[in-house]
């Protein structure tokens, strides 16, 4: 299992989770992986932060994190069980493509994590930007469907 984090304009850390994601390690995460990079790539404190509705990612410890460092970047309220909406799915759907196309195949679970990494640091800003800028189609489907599954 991976952690991962993007902007519009850059990648950030991939981390590789070596158990299962709880609070207390997301919470682990948080401080040294999510707030470098808002702070890097959003100085200014406008950036927002998305995340979807993980167990992790609402309990109670991590939610308090994220609402101790508000005037450091926002955290952009999602809506419950809407994985269609989430950008990060498309870009894990291209690096799982991206291991499935290599040759010779990666045999370990090291190799894989290689793997991951590399292709991770080859998608394109501009994969990013096209992503990011689906978000107001993303969000027109949803809305003509009332939450219903989506075709975009």
């Amino acid at each position: 299992m991976v952690w991962d984090v993007c902007s519009w304009c850059d990648m950030g850390p991939l981390i590789r989770l070596e158990t299962t994601l709880t609070g207390d390690r997301y919470l682990s995460i948080l401080p040294d992986h999510l707030h470098s990079f808002m702070s890097i790539v959003h100085s200014d404190g406008l950036g927002q932060f998305q995340q979807d509705n993980a167990t992790p990612h609402a309990s109670r410890v991590a939610t308090k994190w994220l609402q101790e460092h508000s005037s450091d970047f926002r955290l952009f309220h999602w809506p419950p069980k809407s994985p269609e909406m989430n950008i990060i799915e498309d870009i894990r759907d291209a690096l799982l493509h991206a291991v499935e196309n290599r040759s010779p195949p990666p045999r370990t679970p090291m190799d894989l994590w290689t793997v991951l990494k590399d292709e991770w640091c080859e998608l394109p800003p501009r994969y990013l930007q096209t992503l990011v800028e689906s978000m107001p189609h993303r969000v027109a489907a949803l809305l003509c469907v009332r939450v219903g599954p989506t075709r975009y």
